[in-house]
């Protein structure tokens, strides 16, 4: 069985993938070449907020994947600090 800690980084992997997915939807163009397609204001304002949505989902998981990953490092250090000292003095710090 997997240690929660592998189980975090395979999920902040993952998520690092969707975060460039996300940059895929962000980049493409709302209006397409074709002249003949004429798009509808509510489709063009449903493609924009499409896009801030996407934008925004991708700075709250990469803001999540940060604090995980710091967790992860703080997590790793505590359990090489001094084993005589209390879970309070080591969470103090």
């Amino acid at each position: 069985m997997k240690s929660t800690e592998e189980i975090k980084l395979q999920i902040i992997d993952a998520g690092r993938r969707a975060v460039e997915q996300l940059i895929k939807v962000a980049k493409e163009d709302i209006i397409k070449p074709d002249p003949e397609d004429d798009l509808a204001a509510d489709r063009l304002k449903n493609a924009a907020a499409t896009k801030k949505l996407a934008i925004f989902d991708a700075f709250e998981i990469l803001n999540r994947i940060e604090s995980e990953k710091e967790a992860l490092s703080l997590g790793n250090t505590n359990t090489k600090l001094d084993s005589k000292q209390g879970f309070a003095e080591r969470r103090s710090k």
